[in-house]
């Protein structure tokens, strides 16, 4: 079935895109654009064309499931050539998202018309690409270079009013349908015929931008952009935009899309965008199961997490009370979240009139009796099992039947937690990660008892409230915090043989984290894993190697920034190397008769990525995470991988498998039975791959 559907109508084409759910511009898209051109240009009845999109959208972007794939004509610049080359006025009309390549399409038209509710933008520079459809050149040529390089720089869509400000379209229409849309652009495009003349193309007009715009932006974000592509390619082909004649930026903007869709970077990024998508998809999960309905939400703690999970609650419209049985507590939290608030509104992301409607919405009390009749309640108190099961004994008498009872325990066991309560099929993890209001990742844990009713509500209000949903079995550490233990074991480590924290930290960031492990662990707060350690202490076993440095500095009573030192020393939020860490942790190495050497950065990445992924690989042949992907997304929203990397689990691939498994065969000879290389490596090694 044609994908563009073709219907002439008072001396006007119409052309329908028709390719659910998104329309986006597929083979069958494209070439039914370029025929129905054709079909109008010989129609000679027809003396205009609207190009509209079916369903709920105009274009969402190019078919990224195309990419890799032979490639068909008529190819991408050649439908922009037809709409372009047009002697009959065409316009676009656009409702929903023209996004990517369907805002490509709208430019290359020579009017645009669009419902006040239309988003519009150049999103591939999250893909790792950069628009190859001539966007980076005719989107300057309407808006200015400065306002375009923003736009596909940030990947951040726009608002109809922006654009007609900016000239990129050329009218907000009346109405708010399809239909609307449609009467109104046949009338738009029709007065444009009547008037006669020629139709403007943007291809002609002058692209301008300030003198020194594009050598600012490329020294702004040097530090940013390190070890990234697409950016610094983007500013190369806007520049040229504003610099060169059109044919000439078109083939600079085609040289360097070619050059990105070759990269591994983009590869990473198109994998990590479909892995997002399928760590939604749990498999067994009946299909007639229903999430329940979550209209009002409970919090169990004030400090930072429970305020900062109330906010997402709050952000998304639903009313959620915040416990604490001291009173004290509960003002310190809530002046807390309203100093999140005046911070987002400062900052200008956030409007002030969002913030109080969100302020609104949050209440606190001390009385459990108080947040009986909430949907779900979520407990966000000390990482101490002896906590977690007063507080869940107490949920149990108080919440009424059917309410979710989550804990955001990040490592400790959710089925001790459930089996305190009388209800434990209602009992799930929730894992948020810190700041709870910022951070994507939701960590969700099911228990032996979690009912598939309650697991497909977590899942489900997650991407309500914003987050990023990954499954994650029930074992100390789930998904995230396990990988961590076992790679921060051997940074631990490395400080015992040679390292430094900085040192460490460096590395780690050159890879491309945006923080390193030690400046990490200091935000946290070093009490927290303390806490943890000293709770685990009569169970760890003894006849394995163990770092004792975190403990010895937690016992100076250096917690991480909020006391002003811990692994580093600070001003303000500002890190120092502290020389007399240096000095506790030889002091530690001689005690332990631990012989210290030159340890390069090379063996600290290549040491830390083969122990997250043979503790990965563990995890997944556990049954612990669904899929390899699944361990990605939780790294690359939870604890900051580089996204242009794809995950742990996709650079081991990228990297091969065979040559991670002699790495963790070589450091298992060295360092003993906690390098034991994971079945599933050795059994994919082969293979090259996690799946055939």
């Amino acid at each position: 079935m044609s994908q563009v559907h073709y219907r002439a109508q008072d001396g006007v084409a119409v052309l329908t895109i028709d390719n659910p759910p998104v329309n986006a511009a597929s083979h069958g898209v494209r070439a039914g654009i370029v025929d129905g051109i054709a079909r109008a240009a010989g129609d000679t009845a027809v003396r205009a064309v609207v190009l509209i999109g079916g369903g709920k959208t105009f274009v969402a972007g190019a078919d990224i499931r195309e990419f890799g794939q032979p490639p068909q004509p008529p190819h991408f610049p050649e439908v922009l050539d037809a709409l372009e080359g047009s002697a009959k006025p065409v316009v676009a009309a656009l409702h929903g998202t023209a996004l990517g390549g369907g805002l490509e399409f709208a430019l290359a038209c020579h009017y645009r018309v669009a419902l006040k509710s239309t988003r519009l933008g150049l999103p591939e520079v999250n893909l790792g690409l950069l628009p190859g459809g001539g966007g980076t050149q005719r989107l300057p040529r309407l808006a200015g270079g400065a306002k375009a390089l923003d736009m596909i720089l940030s990947g951040k869509p726009i608002a109809a009013a922006e654009a007609l400000s900016l000239s990129v379209i050329d009218a907000v229409v009346a109405g708010e349908s399809q239909t609307d849309l449609e009467r109104e652009a046949i009338a738009f495009v029709r007065a444009k015929a009547d008037a006669g003349g020629a139709h403007p193309r943007a291809r002609n007009r002058q692209a301008r931008a300030e003198a020194g715009l594009f050598d600012q932006v490329r020294e702004k974000n040097a530090r940013k952009w390190k070890g990234v592509l697409a950016q610094w390619k983007i500013v190369d082909c806007v520049q040229a935009a504003c610099e060169l004649p059109f044919e000439q930026g078109l083939e600079i903007e085609r040289e360097r899309f070619l050059e990105l869709r070759a990269s591994p970077q983009s590869a990473a990024l198109r994998y990590a965008f479909f892995a997002e998508r399928e760590a939604a998809k749990i498999p067994g999960l009946p299909r007639e199961v229903q999430p329940r309905e979550i209209r009002s939400a409970a919090v169990i703690g004030a400090g930072t997490m429970g305020g900062g999970i109330a906010m997402c609650f709050a952000n998304a419209g639903i009313p959620v009370q915040i416990l604490d049985t001291a009173q004290a507590a509960i003002d310190a939290g809530m002046e807390r979240v309203r100093g999140n608030y005046a911070t987002s509104v400062a900052r200008g992301s956030m409007a002030q009139s969002k913030a109080d409607q969100a302020l609104a919405l949050i209440t606190a009390t001390t009385a459990y009796e108080e947040i009986g009749q909430a949907d779900i309640v979520i407990e966000a108190v000390f990482e101490e099992m002896k906590i977690k099961h007063a507080v869940f004994g107490a949920l149990d008498r108080v919440m009424k039947p059917g309410a979710v009872l989550a804990s955001n325990t990040s490592t400790l066991d959710i089925d001790s937690i459930a089996n305190v309560t009388q209800r434990p099929q209602d009992v799930i993890g929730t894992h948020f990660f810190s700041p709870a209001n910022v951070m994507k990742l939701q960590e969700n844990v099911r228990g032996k008892a979690s009912s598939s009713e309650v697991i497909a509500t977590a899942m489900h209000l997650a991407k309500r409230i914003g987050k990023v949903p990954v499954l994650a079995g029930n074992c100390t550490g789930f998904i995230g915090n396990r990988i961590l233990y076992a790679y921060g074991r051997e940074c631990d480590f490395m400080l015992e043989e040679g390292a430094t924290p900085w040192q460490i930290d460096r590395a780690l960031q050159d890879f491309g984290f945006p923080m390193g492990l030690y400046l990490m662990r200091d935000l946290a707060g070093l009490d927290v894993g303390w806490r943890v350690r000293q709770g685990a202490e009569a169970t760890r076993d003894k006849s394995l190697r163990y770092s004792p440095v975190a403990d010895r500095i937690c016992e100076l009573g250096r917690f991480g920034q909020k006391t002003g030192s811990g692994y580093y020393r600070y001003e303000g939020r500002t890190p120092t190397p502290d020389p007399d860490i240096e000095r506790l942790i030889e002091s530690v190495a001689a005690e332990l008769g631990v012989e210290r050497r030159t340890v390069n950065d090379d063996e600290i990445v290549a040491r830390v990525l083969c122990a997250m992924v043979n503790e990965g690989a563990r995890i997944l042949d556990e049954g612990i995470a669904i899929r390899a992907s699944d361990i990605d997304v939780t790294y690359l929203y939870g604890y900051g991988f580089p996204r242009y990397r794809g995950g742990p689990m996709f650079w081991a691939e990228q990297h091969g498998l065979a040559k991670v498994l002699q790495t963790v065969q070589r450091y298992h000879a060295e360092q003993g039975p906690a390098w034991i290389p994971a079945r599933l490596l050795e059994r994919r090694a082969a293979s090259g791959r996690w799946v055939d």
